[in-house]
């Protein structure tokens, strides 16, 4: 369950996902978006993970996109496949049915802020930092740095580092709300696993409604949500049992 550079390891009811390109500071390429897609599948299939740890190898949690996977790209296919598919992987994360528990060991920039934004929880060692520097190359910040970002952080905190390019510390992005705990460098993980723990406590199947109504309500995929949630209770229903039956012996169903 691991490609080269995105690592997935189970114990225990938590996924621990993690990047692995240290050497480029964990940017994202084609290639790492493909396997975080496949991740994600593995992980909402596996019916033993209670909770996802998300993090970064080395000196960065993510540096966003790697410029050399994209920069060559004519604007037809950087819009059609570096776009869409960095959406369709960030999306697959943002709307698992587990919880998501990012740990920004290292500074989050670009698409890694975009990344961590999928998660919903975030925890910040000290030293990192964080900021959409996109603008300054030229480009927009196009992996729903603009979308779910706001609708997560707010409008006038995206304008401050998409705009106008602040790169906020760990406790400016604890008090803006871009993470939700600061901890000393080198304890990140093991605040994770102390949250993940407390996850795994709680009612799975609660919890996993729980997120479904919250991503609902904040309008992450609401189609998506009211059938699903609506086929569960038509699935349960004896309504169904009978359908079938009548259906496998051609006769006319007797709903009662």
């Amino acid at each position: 369950m691991s490609g080269p550079h995105i690592s997935l390891a189970v114990e225990g009811g938590i996924a621990q996902l993690r990047l692995n390109r240290p050497e480029k500071l964990n940017a994202l390429d084609a290639d790492m978006v493909a396997e975080l897609a496949l991740r994600c599948v593995e992980i909402e299939r596996d019916p033993q993970i209670r909770v996802v740890i998300l993090s970064g190898e080395g000196k960065a949690f993510c540096a966003g996109g790697d410029i050399d996977a994209w920069s060559d790209a004519g604007p037809e296919d950087f819009g059609r496949y570096w776009v869409r598919d960095g959406h369709s992987a960030f999306d697959a994360l943002a709307r698992l049915r587990q919880p998501v528990i990012a740990v920004l060991d290292g500074h989050a920039l670009g698409g890694g802020l975009e990344l961590a934004t999928c998660a919903d929880t975030r925890i910040a060692e000290a030293q990192i930092r964080i900021g959409q520097p996109e603008t300054g190359l030229g480009i927009i910040p196009g992996w729903s740095g603009t979308q779910r970002a706001v609708r997560r952080f707010g409008a006038q905190t995206v304008r401050r580092m998409a705009l106008f390019g602040e790169v906020f510390t760990a406790q400016n992005a604890l008090e803006l709300g871009l993470v939700d705990k600061v901890v000393a460098t080198g304890e990140g993980m093991a605040a994770a696993r102390v949250l993940a723990e407390q996850v795994i406590s709680r009612s799975p199947r609660a919890t996993e409604l729980t997120k479904m109504l919250i991503a609902m309500a904040e309008g992450e995929e609401r189609d998506r949500v009211a059938e699903a949630l609506a086929g569960a209770l038509a699935a349960g229903s004896p309504d169904l049992t009978e359908g079938l039956a009548a259906f496998r012996a051609r006769r006319k169903p007797d709903f009662t």
